[in-house]
């Protein structure tokens, strides 16, 4: 999983490339790295402390306000499949569970700060370059600085790309207005919280006073957690999906997925598959701020109905029986974040081949809608969403992008719809490491990744038997921007993709493909 914010510059500094934990501590513990070293610390003091306060008692401990540390809520102790990780309270590793194994290790936090130079190549080409970029990034980025995220909901509810009723909604443009940019900006008192050297500052700084008093003031929330927590459930309320999502942040869980559950559990409700008596008394209803502020606790500490879900969403409705297992979307047991493949037929492969299971950071190709595009790779303008014919080829484009920048660390708004191109990446790329590399090779660094990914994945038994697309997915919309349209057929799709990725039919890598890009002594690893 991924996160952002100011930690990993300072982990850079302290002279290391990347930290990893093995074993298990017999306590609590957190580690401190430094300039060249790193301290390991118990933890007891920190332990049942949410994420928020842990980032503040591990300042004080350290007698330092400069120390940046990566920690788990109560959620990632107690293991919960959807524990995140929390990069100071600045942006969360939300997806996969990664807070859970921090959790299994006993490993509370890992706090950062160093002073080391960076070495880089050229070090005043790359100076030269950085500051051009950051003028640049500025000048496109003033929506995004203003709004952040929160402004895509209203575009995006546009094309039928935001979800509604847990997938079953076709439209719904008053709670796009209510819930989206200008709105959230004025209603929640809204500052740009940039990540470190930041142009842009797209995450959100919010304070909202509630009429009994209460105020709220912290991180708002993204675009990923306004849709599923509020589209999604059809709450309209923004100080209620504020509350849901700083309630999930400071326990450490997913809000894509908590989101998604709470979907899950109003349309069981509405079918009458559960009950009063399920639900402890909660009428389960579409729409009620109430409702979703109750069980995002219940599912945050897995009590209650949140218990349901130790498994994730397919053992939830297993839980729940009935038709529950027909309704559930989500691949390889990852629910879909807050993007339709009905609106962009891409997502759909996308979501179905995602190593980790449904993600949209491992290939955005609904980011094209808004004007990202890669001219270097033969796409210099908007493809058409809804056709067969593109979809498997936009799916491997923006996977191979997308994994190369994760690979970077570079953010993916920098790219597209007026900010970096991937000939401008790759010459700070070479002032960096001295290596000059062809756009098209540089490319192939995220397809190397992917490969591998997908090597693992087959080497735990997954398939084209996994490559699926819920049963929601096929069901086309009455009314609004994709009325009549669905991502099939979606066998054919895949095997266009597969062909591209050159996989068999199975989905199984080809020894060819691998040794073609360097990889053939993985091919053990594959029946």
């Amino acid at each position: 999983s991924a996160g952002t914010g100011h930690w990993a510059p300072y982990f850079k500094q302290c002279g290391f490339d990347a930290v990893v934990f093995e074993g298990k501590a017999g306590s609590p513990v957190y580690v401190f790295i430094k300039d060249d070293g790193a301290e390991i610390r118990d933890a007891a003091f920190l332990w049942g402390k949410d994420t928020i306060e842990t980032g503040e008692l591990i300042k004080e401990d350290l007698g330092d306000r400069r120390i940046n540390a990566l920690n788990i809520g109560p959620a990632g102790e107690n293991l919960h499949p959807i524990a995140c990780v929390s990069c100071d309270g600045h942006s969360f590793a939300g997806r996969g569970g990664a807070g859970a194994v921090m959790g299994s290790k006993n490993l509370k936090a890992v706090a950062a700060w160093g002073t080391k130079e960076v070495p880089v190549f050229d070090p005043e080409k790359a100076a030269e370059f950085a500051k051009d970029t950051f003028k640049l990034l500025y000048s496109q980025g003033e929506k995004f600085r203003a709004h952040g995220t929160p402004r895509v909901i209203v575009p995006l509810e546009g094309i039928g790309d935001t979800p509604i009723k847990y997938w079953r909604g076709d439209e719904n443009k008053r709670g796009a207005y209510l819930l989206g940019a200008p709105r959230y900006t004025e209603y929640l008192n809204v500052k740009p919280l940039p990540c470190i050297n930041c142009p842009v500052g797209c995450h959100r700084h919010i304070r909202f006073e509630y009429p009994d008093g209460t105020v709220l003031e912290g991180n708002g929330p993204e675009y990923e957690t306004i849709a599923m927590m509020g589209s999604n459930l059809l709450v309209e309320d923004l100080g209620a999906v504020a509350m849901g999502n700083d309630l999930a942040n400071r326990m450490g869980i997913d809000t894509i997925s908590c989101g998604a559950w709470i979907g899950f559990l109003m349309e069981c409700w509405e079918y009458g598959w559960i009950t009063p008596k399920e639900t402890g008394g909660l009428s389960l209803n579409w729409g009620d701020p109430d409702v979703l502020l109750a069980l995002v606790k219940q599912i945050g500490t897995m009590t209650g109905m949140g218990e349901w879900f130790r498994e994730g969403i397919r053992g939830a409705a297993k839980k729940v029986g009935k038709d529950a297992e027909k309704i559930i979307v989500e691949v390889k047991n990852m629910d879909y974040p807050a993007h339709d493949p009905r609106a962009v037929y891409a997502l759909g492969v996308n979501y179905a081949v995602g190593t980790r299971g449904a993600c949209h950071e491992r290939g955005n190709p609904q980011s094209s809608a808004l004007g990202a595009y890669f001219p270097e790779l033969g796409q210099d303008g908007p493809y058409e969403r809804q056709s067969p014919e593109f979809a498997a080829k936009t799916a491997v484009l923006h996977q191979d992008v997308s994994v190369l920048m994760n690979c970077m660390t570079i953010c993916q708004f920098m790219m597209g719809g007026g900010g970096l191109t991937l000939t401008e990446i790759r010459t700070g790329y070479r002032y960096l490491t001295g290596k000059d590399v062809p756009v098209e090779e540089f490319v192939k660094f995220g397809e190397r990744a992917w490969q591998l990914q997908r090597i693992i994945n087959v080497r735990d038994g997954l398939d084209r038997k996994d490559d699926t697309l819920p049963l929601k997915m096929t069901v086309p919309a009455m009314v609004g921007p994709r009325a009549g349209k669905t991502p099939t057929p979606h066998d054919r799709i895949l095997d266009d993709y597969y062909e591209l990725r050159g996989w068999d039919r199975n989905g199984i890598p080809t020894r060819e493909r691998l040794e073609a890009l360097g990889l053939g002594q993985y091919a053990a690893f594959l029946p």
